[in-house]
């Protein structure tokens, strides 16, 4: 095959390398987008997108079944719901490929070359790629390495049979009647969730004293009470041991040293994910490193000159929106322009139910940097609008500064609030104060007049509370 040269190479087209490839095409950069299995990544493909679809179709499933049950308070009946979950994974993957295709419609329309296959550095210039018709010989300029994060597997539960990843469990046809989840991030509270109310019979084991340990207990208790509701056990302090000899369960030490045995159908392994630096031939190029993610700059540029590396890879919050944000960065960095990385508010968002939004400083992280601060939060019990839609659980809860009423960080949990994260960064990223949320107009009725309400509640003087 005729050897390839370009100005820039993207490996891994995932949020993060599709975005900074469609950008410098746009820019007018000979660009080549290498990937070696679909286009958008994890993300799109086995992450992000499917889950989300997968947790509204269980939505609206628990939703018509408690109608159907007669427990909802709205007038409404119907009859008993049947779930089609082949069916169900059809409609998910549609919507995988309108998206495949669209980001493919991108890619081309920018001029962008993709070449399929595994790349493999030889230096720092050239990459090797094992292609369906031969290896392809790539040089560039300059590269950028965005080949992600995968799952974390346990060397005790390998994956295979019953014990499943993320991306297994997202490839179910049948909803297993015993699921055992290990692992109470958000991933695993997500799925576990969707599975549950899709009639799975669910436990959930988590190492760590409570679910959700990235975030505060006044966050996780609206999620934990749902979880009550929905029937799921909950063992926390408690650890996997591996399947029984059977092959048919799960052994769980509990927090006291008790020997618990769970059945399952399947085993859903979700205690975190690694950055991807084994098999592309990061040995040959010898980038610094820190711990098990490639070191960078505020320029997202690696040890070795002309080469970048953009979002899991580089490190924590492991998070679409923040590769996406870099890969655009360095794209404009390649076409000559001056940026660097000031983002003051990379938002996390957990879509349980209800779904957790952070940006900026929580109230813990403000005391550990030793800043004097003020907190007012407003229950969604509160709002007019939370309670016609059912979802008085949760609040807003915003942090400011004591002596001048910066906003450092915003929290909510609640239905839906997910769509609210954009208000929270915004108010975060243009440095608004306490006096210019609580002046903002907000439409009635909405959810995001409690933002307005924990505002006046931190100045001193609440209106609805």
């Amino acid at each position: 095959m005729k050897d390839i040269a370009c100005k820039l190479l993207v490996i891994g087209a995932g949020p993060g390398g599709y975005v900074c490839a469609i950008r410098a095409g746009q820019s007018g950069i000979d660009t080549v987008l290498v990937e070696a299995e679909k286009l958008g990544g994890t993300c799109l493909n086995v992450g992000c997108i499917p889950s989300k679809a997968l947790i509204h179709a269980a939505e609206q499933f628990e939703r018509i079944a408690s109608i159907g049950s007669g427990a909802s308070p709205l007038g409404i009946s119907v009859g008993r719901p049947e779930l089609d979950l082949a069916k169900t994974m059809v409609w998910k993957e549609g919507i995988v490929g309108r998206l495949n295709n669209g980001v493919s419609g991108l890619l081309k329309r920018a001029g962008v070359k993709v070449v399929e296959g595994w790349a493999r550095f030889r230096d720092g210039k050239t990459v090797a790629v094992e292609t369906e018709i031969g290896t392809q010989i790539i040089r560039a300029e300059q590269v950028v390495i965005a080949t992600g994060s995968g799952a974390v597997e346990l060397p005790f539960l390998p994956f295979g049979g019953r014990v499943i990843s993320s991306s297994g469990a997202l490839a179910l046809t049948e909803v297993p009647a015993k699921l055992v989840v290990v692992g109470a991030g958000y991933i695993g509270l997500e799925l576990g969730t969707a599975f549950a109310k899709m009639g799975a019979a669910v436990t959930i084991v988590e190492s760590q004293s409570h679910i959700l340990p990235q975030y505060d207990a006044e966050l996780t208790r609206p999620v934990a009470a749902r979880l009550r509701e929905l029937g799921i056990e909950v063992l926390t302090g408690a650890r996997a041991k591996g399947l029984s000899p059977t092959g048919d369960a799960l052994s769980i030490e509990a927090a006291d040293g008790q020997i618990l045995v769970r059945d399952a159908d399947k085993v859903l392994v979700t205690v975190g994910r690694k950055p991807a630096t084994e098999g592309w031939g990061l040995d040959a190029i010898d980038l610094d490193m820190d711990g098990e993610f490639i070191r960078i700059d505020d320029h997202c540029r690696t040890s070795m000159r002309g080469i970048y590396a953009i979002g899991d890879v580089t490190g924590e919050p492991m998070l679409a929106h923040r590769a996406t944000a870099q890969g655009e960065m360095v794209a404009e960095l390649v076409a000559g322009a001056k940026r660097s990385w000031d983002k003051l508010c990379i938002p996390a968002v957990c879509f349980t139910d209800p779904e957790i939004v952070t940006a900026g400083l929580s109230p813990r992280a403000a005391e550990a940097a030793g800043i004097r601060f003020v907190t007012g939060l407003f229950p969604f019990q509160a709002n007019g609008r939370a309670m016609t839609l059912e979802g008085e659980a949760g609040f807003i809860r915003i942090i400011a500064r004591t002596d001048n009423h910066l906003v450092l960080g915003i929290q909510g949990v609640g239905s839906g609030i997910a769509e609210l994260s954009a208000e929270f960064c915004l108010a975060i990223e243009m440095g608004a104060r306490l006096e210019d949320l609580a002046a903002t107009i907000h439409a009635h009725p909405t959810q995001s007049e409690s933002v307005v309400e924990a505002a006046f509640k931190a100045l001193g003087h609440p209106l609805h509370i």
